[in-house]
């Protein structure tokens, strides 16, 4: 553990005041995925340029790669040397005890996600292993978040085309929401309301009409999972109803390569690679500032 419990706890309770602000404000935090420490400074430097509150967050292959105390430490460092407010997500734990490690680690916030990792989980395992890192977390208050259904897509590039007849079948439920909420006590709930891990060839289309519905049979926050690739009007009006997560990835990621790509192909005599990171990470803070702009969450940072 890289911090003692009196204070993950008041990050805890730091992070509940940012999501209860967003809820009253009309926006949302956006929560950026980190591959490596190029990308957390794209977002450090974002949330500073924009006066942000921020969501960082790693997924299991992430946290395996990197660790997840060398994840908290790195936060915590560019949080005190750049001055902003920014919280970690652990997103899409596959077990509970994938959860309770990051709950131990003092991630502000845990996303459990039963019937990603396993998809034939049926309706009881997932309301029990939920209801399991629910308890966890009140050890140092970290907020849960979890969904009862299986979440299309991957946080890739992909070249098929959105069958909106098979991912409707996905999609959340007022009532589903309601007694899922009820059942389990988490803090969010992630909806499907057509968004989708990853970029599509086509255009992504949100239900906002099912968002207002999902809103106003759940009292908890609501995340929206695969925001990237998603027209913008479409974060506009969803803070508008009441949305306070919104989850980027995959454009980060292409920004990323694409950038990476082109400055060493630019520079073929450069092997210290970390010469050409200026360009990548300006590309990646990009992207992050134009999703800032979009969730509405510019200059509400409290530090």
């Amino acid at each position: 553990m890289t911090a003692n419990y009196s204070k993950i706890r008041r990050d805890c309770a730091a992070a509940r005041d940012a999501f209860d602000r967003a809820r009253k404000e009309h926006y949302a935090l956006g929560a950026f995925n980190l591959d490596n420490q190029e990308t957390l400074k794209s977002v450090v430097f974002a949330a500073k340029a924009k006066k942000a509150p921020v969501l960082v967050e790693v997924s299991k292959s992430e946290a395996d790669a990197l660790g997840l105390d060398n994840v908290r430490d790195l936060v915590d460092n560019y949080k005190a040397d750049f001055g902003v407010e920014m919280y970690i997500n652990l997103d899409h734990s596959p077990t509970v005890e994938d959860a309770i490690a990051g709950i131990t680690a003092g991630f502000e916030c845990i996303h459990i996600d039963v019937s990603q990792a396993d998809h034939e989980a049926t309706d009881k395992d997932i309301i029990a292993k939920t209801k399991e890192v629910v308890r966890a977390a009140k050890l140092t208050g970290a907020l849960v978040e979890a969904e009862p259904h299986y979440f299309g897509g991957s946080s890739n590039l992909h070249t098929e085309k959105i069958d909106y007849a098979e991912i409707r079948k996905t999609f959340s439920t007022p009532q589903g929401a309601k007694m899922f909420v009820e059942e389990t006590g988490i803090d969010t709930f992630a909806a499907a309301i057509g968004n989708l891990h990853g970029k599509y060839p086509v255009p992504k289309v949100l239900d906002l009409d099912l968002l207002k519905q999902i809103r106003a049979a759940i009292d908890c926050n609501i995340s929206l999972h695969g925001g990237s690739d998603t027209a913008a009007h479409y974060f506009v009006e969803a803070v508008k109803i009441g949305v306070t997560k919104v989850n980027i990835n995959s454009d980060m990621r292409v920004a990323y390569r694409e950038t990476l790509e082109k400055v060493l192909a630019d520079n073929p005599t450069e092997f210290a690679v970390v010469k050409l990171m200026d360009t990548v990470i300006e590309a990646v803070q990009k992207v992050v500032e134009k999703k800032i702009d979009a969730f509405n969450s510019a200059g509400k940072a409290r530090l």
